[in-house]
């Protein structure tokens, strides 16, 4: 398969993917932060997973995420196709958002954090490609979606 040819690509039914993101006090949950003076070691908010279906699909609900220091505001993610196998396939990146984090930041309990310091344009993981990993999100109820498709070649793995 071509590098960008997606035309072969089948779902990947089984995978498991993992989500995790800061809270709108832009902390994280299971780390400790001496820097910020925080430590969430025995606790779980904002970090899930869930096994692809059939269709290779993965639903998540989940808070926008808020932001810290030096960061754009981004949700982590990782695939593993056999996370039983120690030669399994595995990919983890990031997922940003645009226009609409200065709308939601200006919102409590956003707002109580003050205004954030990294733009998209200006984070450095971002600038490796991050125009790609944007997500397009529409209305939906009292909140938000945004569908994001990633194609994977696990030839390699």
């Amino acid at each position: 398969m071509d590098e960008g040819d997606i035309t072969a690509c089948g779902p990947l039914a089984g995978a498991v993917v993992d989500v995790w993101h800061c809270d709108a006090a832009g902390q994280y949950s299971a780390v400790e932060d001496n820097t910020e003076g925080f430590s969430t070691l025995e606790e779980t908010f904002l970090r899930g997973y869930q096994v692809t279906d059939e269709n290779g699909v993965a639903r998540f609900t989940t808070i926008y995420p808020g932001w810290y220091r030096g960061r754009a505001v981004h949700i982590h993610f990782t695939i593993r196709d056999s996370p039983e196998s120690e030669q399994g396939y595995e990919f983890t990146s990031q997922l940003y958002f645009d226009a609409l984090t200065d709308e939601v930041h200006s919102q409590g309990p956003y707002a109580e954090k003050g205004e954030r310091d990294q733009r998209n344009s200006t984070d450095g993981i971002y600038q490796d490609g991050g125009d790609e990993m944007l997500l397009a999100l529409t209305p939906n109820g009292q909140g938000y979606a945004a569908t994001f498709d990633i194609a994977l070649d696990t030839t390699y793995a």
